[in-house]
């Protein structure tokens, strides 16, 4: 029995498990340790594809596998992150069944349109170098960033951010997941510059702007993602 074949799927798996941790530590009161895991996740979600094509190795439950686990870590994970922010919003309004509190369960509604996004994705074979609709890690990884910026000011629990702020955040992010904007991929099929311009030009202002501003450019960075390829994802798809 090979052992390379099984790589790709242990990584997606750590991606999971690392999904389930953020889980744990939002739910412990920890969202900075949560925000972190989702990067964590994130990580592991791109080494699975990488190690997937530099072992030639696809199993047919890669996919859905990695699907299953993408809902967790960016789907669930970062809807509890978003309800953690909007219920420390001094702002929130109040809506009480049996002393739950609905309002911040509407964080949920990013698990459920990621759902949505993964889904369409396993069935679209035209996303390799520009995905359509706003990716569910790149909406996970942006989610993320609040927590991790807010308490680099030093706002993490004050409700700084505020209830209907964050509401607009989750609106606007769970529409982007399902509507057909194109954002570009960072699959190349090589290092050129050529093809690559848009991809290379990111990744460039995203490593000067973790360098000087580190946890703090964090969501810049994915406003910065989101109007580049709102912008430029056609010239990022490979002919």
């Amino acid at each position: 029995m090979s052992i390379k074949k099984h790589i790709p799927n242990t990584i997606t798996c750590l991606n999971l498990l690392s999904g389930c941790m953020s889980i744990l530590f939002v739910a412990s009161g920890m969202p900075l340790k949560a925000a972190f895991m989702i990067l964590v996740a994130g990580l592991f979600d791109f080494l699975d594809g990488f190690a997937a094509r530099m072992l030639n190795e696809h199993s047919p439950i890669g996919r859905d596998l990695d699907s299953l686990s993408d809902v967790v870590s960016f789907g669930v994970a970062p809807g509890l992150i978003m309800g953690y922010l909007m219920n420390n919003g001094l702002d929130m309004p109040q809506m009480k069944i049996y002393d739950v509190d609905l309002m911040p369960c509407l964080g949920f509604m990013l698990p459920v349109f990621a759902a949505i996004r993964l889904a369409r994705f396993n069935i679209d074979h035209s996303q390799d170098y520009a995905f359509r609709g706003l990716p569910a890690p790149g909406m996970a990884i942006f989610v993320a960033s609040l927590p991790m910026a807010l308490a680099k000011v030093h706002h993490l629990t004050d409700g700084a951010l505020g209830f209907w702020a964050c509401l607009g955040i989750t609106i606007l992010l769970s529409f982007m997941m399902i509507s057909n904007l194109r954002f570009f991929s960072f699959k190349m099929k090589t290092l050129a510059w050529k093809g690559n311009q848009v991809r290379w030009i990111f990744i460039a202002i995203a490593v000067v702007g973790i360098l000087i501003f580190k946890s703090l450019a964090l969501p810049f960075i994915m406003v910065i993602y989101i109007l580049m390829s709102i912008f430029f994802a056609g010239k990022t798809v490979e002919e």
